[in-house]
């Protein structure tokens, strides 16, 4: 076997998220692999990140990796330390609640504007999400999973693309805090009722309502993160 080969066996047998681009790479599927390796944990937050440790793995140039990371210091997920290099951001009080705060204010707009355009009704297609989430053990990951999806097509529905792109920049943070409060629930039924009656809520075109119940769902989830140490 040529040592061209041995290196592509290698790349291609590393553990974890973090596989090698087999074809032409781009910075978007770049940053894609680093969001999913920091959400699942494989980089823990406060982890300083090797850019050549990262090229070698990925097996791409340095080039399409610095714009992936430049993405990602956008987005807040990385953090760029002068002289030091980059970080995974790490999650305090201020960081959680300032996520919080951005993502309702996305899903608020997205709720309102479904409702006022009189498509409150295609909510109704939540339900699937919220029979899967029902059907699994609290401490399933899986639920973590249907409850993040759940969001992320709700505020598709209401067809902006920019508040689809506002609320994707926050999607990964989002999966870290929806890790933490996990352990909070003793059994699904609380997030299910929660989710089940926010739909219902926005299919009846009940604005009032629907935005009653979003801010408490936000409220809720914001103090179960806060509860979880260290930021008991």
């Amino acid at each position: 076997m040529s040592p061209s080969k041995e290196r592509a066996v290698g790349l291609g047998e590393a553990p974890g998220v973090l596989q090698p681009i087999v074809q032409a790479s781009t910075p978007e599927l770049i940053a894609g692999m680093l969001r999913e390796a920091v959400a699942s944990g494989q980089y823990a937050p406060g982890q300083q990140l090797s850019e050549k440790a990262l090229a070698e793995r990925l097996g791409v140039s340095r080039g399409p990796l610095r714009e992936a990371m430049q993405r990602l210091t956008q987005e807040g997920l990385l953090v760029s330390h002068r002289n030091r290099g980059l970080f995974v951001m790490q999650l305090d009080e201020p960081v959680i609640r300032d996520i919080y705060l951005a993502r309702l204010a996305v899903e608020r707009a997205a709720v309102g504007h479904l409702i006022g355009q009189g498509r409150g009704a295609d909510a109704a297609g939540l339900e699937p999400i919220v029979a899967r989430m029902e059907s699994l053990a609290a401490d399933d990951p899986r639920v973590s999973d249907a409850d993040m999806e759940y969001h992320q097509v709700l505020v598709g529905l209401a067809a902006s693309p920019r508040l689809t792109r506002m609320h994707n920049t926050l999607v990964t943070q989002m999966r870290l805090c929806l890790s933490l409060m996990q352990p909070t629930y003793d059994t699904v039924d609380h997030r299910v009722a929660e989710h089940r009656g926010l739909l219902k809520a926005i299919a009846a075109g009940d604005a009032v309502q629907a935005d009653q119940l979003l801010v408490a769902h936000m409220e809720d989830g914001l103090q179960r993160v806060l509860r979880v140490e260290p930021w008991q």
